[in-house]
C-alpha cells in the first residue's frame, strides 16, 4: 500500500477533523464511533419509554441541541459530537446524519423522515479508494429550512435560510436562501 501520509506526523483522527485525507482506522476515531452507537440505541430505547426524559441522551450524543429541538429515533450517527441542532427544529424517524465533518442544523427547521445529511467523499480514482482513504466537508443548513422526507443531502452543501428542499431531492450543490429547489440533482424551481 501507498505511504499516503509520509512526512505528515498528524493521527488520522487530526486529518479528519482538518477535513483531510485519513483512514479511519485511528482508536480515537472506532471509540468515538462506538460511543455513538451506544447514545443511539440509548436515546431509541429512552424515548420509547418518555420521549421527554431521553432528551439528556440525545443531548449528550450531539455537540449541541438547542432548546425545544425534538429529534424522532431512530437517528444514525458517526459521531454525533460534530452535530448542532438549532432550538425549535423538528426531526422526524430516520435520520442519517454522518457527521465526519460537521454538521450545523439551524433554528426552525423541519426535516422529514428518512434524510440523509452525507458529509464523507471518497477519492475518485480506484487505488486510493481501494486503500480506504475518506475526506469529509461540513454541511450547514440555514434557519426556518425544510428538507422533505428522503431528502439527501451531500458533503460540502449549504442550504439558505428558509428553503424547501422537495422530497426525494438530492442536493448536489449550495441551495441559495428563500428558494424552492427538487429533483436529483436538485435545482431551484421557484422563489419564496
Amino acid at each position: 500500500m501507498t505511504d499516503y501520509f509520509a512526512g505528515d506526523p498528524r493521527t488520522n483522527h487530526e486529518r479528519m477533523l482538518a477535513g483531510d485525507l485519513y483512514i479511519a482506522d485511528d482508536p480515537q476515531i472506532v471509540e468515538a464511533q462506538k460511543r455513538a452507537v451506544r447514545l443511539a440505541a440509548r436515546y431509541l430505547a429512552a424515548y420509547t419509554e418518555d420521549p421527554d426524559a431521553a432528551q439528556p441522551v440525545v443531548a449528550e450524543l450531539l455537540g449541541g441541541l438547542g432548546a425545544g429541538a425534538h429529534i424522532r429515533p431512530p437517528l444514525y450517527v458517526d459521531y454525533g459530537s460534530y452535530i448542532t441542532v438549532g432550538a425549535d427544529t423538528f426531526i422526524n424517524y430516520n435520520l442519517t446524519a454522518l457527521d465526519v465533518a460537521p454538521i450545523t442544523i439551524g433554528r426552525d427547521c423541519q426535516i422529514g423522515p428518512n434524510v440523509q445529511l452525507l458529509t464523507p467523499t471518497h477519492p475518485v480514482e480506484p487505488e486510493p479508494r481501494r486503500d480506504k482513504l475518506e475526506a469529509a466537508r461540513p454541511i450547514t443548513i440555514g434557519d426556518n429550512v425544510w428538507l422533505g422526507g428522503g431528502a439527501i443531502v451531500l458533503a460540502g452543501v449549504t442550504i439558505g435560510d428558509n428553503s424547501v428542499i422537495g422530497a426525494g431531492a438530492v442536493v448536489t450543490k449550495d441551495v441559495p436562501a428563500n428558494v424552492v429547489a427538487v429533483g436529483n440533482p436538485a435545482r431551484v424551481i421557484r422563489s419564496i
